[in-house]
């Protein structure tokens, strides 16, 4: 897939310059794809660490936590402190930071020590995200969709495959193989974006409280309000997956691993392929219908259920993939709206932390339902309304931008 074939043709670009631009977001997807497994794997590593490290599964947890904070709360401030007239340094800094958290954490010997480099990979996880999907999309403006898929793709790829295989290696050969599998993939992307990323368009240095003017910015509001409804909603639901399919109420199943990987390939396919439909569809209508195909996946979904197990394999792939898909058209649609303000990376960190806010609220409020003794439909019926309330706020606000 050439990205940038388009360019090449309009703007008499060279060749040499068009295969480094494609290849440098390639290299970012594979940056992506590392970030991807780095955020999921601790968690499969807690019972390996804890009798490392001789700590409770509690205290071992942490390592999440803090990663998850470091991501979602610390990325934003980090990024709106950065000079938006370095976006090249900006990018290539947050992944070295990402690469050498990693190889310590791989490395580290006290627990307290390994706490520190966990929140130290999630700062760079975030920055480098943010940056990175700002800059795919620069390097191809006329498909600007496409890349930013290609980037999401190789988060959610390296989610859904590289969580598992390295995870396997653990298990064989120890937990600081995870962590260093991770850093051999994070430092080759390193190494290419070094050698191959081009110049970058910087643009004019922007004081820190013109930045925050975003904050009013009633188009970035009502984004992330509705990427928010989607955390809450898909991520939220993910949580409590295997409870549904394992209750008794649903005739239950003797292995949640196959409908685990059915929503992470879904979420494969549904990242690669909105790129394309964002060239044919606008932003808004994109994650109009998202919202709604979500919604009513995840309303299906018990009724499903109740007739077949195996055919709920079909709104829970829906499921996936729509909700990995719709951070394409939504950071998109952020790009758009804060490029010519000069503060579009820390926008689209600010939708990063609002998907982790949103998880971490539908994981609360589906906790708060099963400690209730609610029947088990609640939970994805209540994930799907949350999914039509953040559709209907999308529909109004196209409504006020069309009037």
């Amino acid at each position: 897939m050439s990205f940038d074939r388009l360019e090449c043709v309009q703007k008499s670009t060279s060749v040499t310059k068009c295969y480094s631009n494609s290849l440098s977001i390639y290299l970012i997807a594979l940056g992506a794809f590392s970030l991807g497994m780095a955020s999921y794997v601790t968690a499969g590593l807690i019972p390996l660490i804890e009798q490392d490290f001789k700590v409770s599964v509690s205290f071992a947890a942490q390592l999440v936590t803090v990663f998850t904070l470091a991501y979602g709360i610390g990325s934003p401030v980090i990024v709106a402190l950065l000079p938006t007239n370095r976006q090249k340094s900006g990018i290539l800094a947050a992944l070295g930071l990402f690469v050498l958290a990693n190889a310590a954490s791989a490395l580290a010997t006290d627990f307290i020590w390994l706490v520190v480099f966990r929140a130290l990979a999630g700062i760079g996880s975030g920055v480098y995200l943010s940056i990175g999907i700002a800059t795919a999309a620069s390097l191809s403006p006329h498909r600007r969709g496409k890349a930013i898929a290609l980037v999401m793709g190789g988060m959610a790829a390296g989610t859904v495959l590289g969580v598992p295989v390295g995870l396997v290696l653990a298990e064989n050969m120890g937990w600081p193989i995870a962590f260093g599998l991770v850093t051999i993939l994070g430092l080759t992307a390193l190494l290419g974006l070094i050698l191959w990323l081009p110049e970058l368009p910087n643009y004019d240095s922007v004081p820190l409280r013109k930045k925050l003017s975003l904050f009013v910015d009633r188009q970035v509001t009502v984004i992330l309000a509705v990427s928010l409804f989607a955390a809450i909603s898909s991520l939220g639901m993910y949580t409590f997956l295997a409870p549904l399919m394992l209750s008794v109420e649903y005739s239950g199943v003797h292995s949640i691993t196959p409908f685990l990987w059915i929503w992470g390939l879904g979420g494969i396919a549904g990242s690669f392929l909105v790129g394309p439909l964002t060239e044919r569809i606008h932003n808004s209508l994109m994650t109009l219908s998202i919202m709604l195909i979500l919604g009513a996946s995840l309303i299906m979904l018990p009724f499903i259920v109740a007739w077949s197990v195996w055919l709920a394999m079909v709104p829970i792939a829906v499921w996936g993939a729509v909700g990995w898909a719709l951070q394409v058209p939504q950071n998109n649609q952020l790009l758009h709206v804060r490029d010519n303000h000069g503060d579009g990376h820390l926008a689209v960190a600010l939708n990063e932390s609002a998907l982790y806010l949103g998880s971490a609220i539908g994981a609360a409020v589906g906790g708060v339902i099963l400690t209730l003794s609610l029947p088990m439909w609640v939970l994805p019926v209540g994930a799907g309304i949350v999914a039509v309330v953040g559709a209907l706020l999308q529909l109004i606000h196209m409504h006020q931008n069309r009037r």
